[in-house]
């Protein structure tokens, strides 16, 4: 089939959300497959998409010794994508933070650009649902702050829902790209950005979370904040 899509999914104990999320992923297009990169979560997620892929040739299961972070297995995710031929490369959250009722949105949108990010603050309307206040706030005022040291024009840098082009991901070299929190959602649209690639926004509902734990911590935080410096200066010197 022509345009094939593969969904990335990372995952670290979801096993109260991963069937529901594949059914859903793929009941939007027939083009659509899933990938799910586990890390080796000890509830068991890992084994119940290999028992869904036993009866499912669309679904598929990348797995991982431990716990190795966000960032690795996008890449990790991307790496298998590109081998295998897919022409458009999905990021998504296994929590349902990511509505899969937004798929066939992006398919639309990806057919005359390069990397559609779903966006949560586009031209400034909140489309957030359920997140405390300050959850809220540290993420808005967070994506103010790496446009505003990047230059990076987008509304929602840190955003993790996003369809990618081949082309955008051979462009960029996999193997230098530094984050691994949620620095890696800045990190890959700067990259694609300075290449020249096109970007689009479309607004998306973002829900908090109603199974599982955040994996939010103050590192990612920490990481986040240096990391737009870091580009910024890899920008002047070139080597993005």
């Amino acid at each position: 089939m022509a345009e094939r899509a593969l969904v990335i999914v990372p995952t670290y104990n979801e096993r109260e959300n991963i069937l529901r999320l594949i059914d859903g992923v793929l009941a939007q297009d027939e083009r659509l497959e899933i990938l799910v990169v586990d890390d080796g979560s000890p509830d068991g997620t890992g084994l119940l998409v290999t028992d869904r892929s036993a009866t499912e040739p669309r679904v598929h299961l990348l797995s991982r010794p431990r716990k190795l972070g966000l960032g690795t297995a996008y890449l990790a995710g991307f790496k298998w994508a590109l081998e295998r031929g897919y022409e458009y490369v999905f990021e998504m959250d296994a929590d349902f933070s990511h509505d899969p009722n937004h798929l066939p949105q992006f398919l639309r949108t990806i057919e005359t650009c390069d990397l559609v990010l779903g966006s949560r603050y586009r031209h400034g309307k909140v489309t957030v649902v359920n997140w405390p206040i300050g959850r809220l706030l540290l993420s808005y005022f967070a994506n103010v702050y790496a446009r505003f040291v990047t230059g990076l024009p987008l509304f929602d840098a840190t955003g993790g829902f996003k369809c990618f082009r081949r082309r955008v991901l051979e462009a960029i070299d996999l193997d230098d790209v530094r984050s691994n929190g949620y620095a890696f959602q800045i990190e890959m649209s700067f990259r694609a950005w300075k290449k020249g690639f096109d970007i689009v926004e479309i607004p998306i509902v973002f829900h908090d979370r109603t199974e599982g734990e955040s994996k939010m911590s103050g590192n990612i935080v920490r990481e986040a904040v240096l990391m737009v410096w870091r580009l910024r200066w890899w920008a002047i010197r070139g080597r993005v």
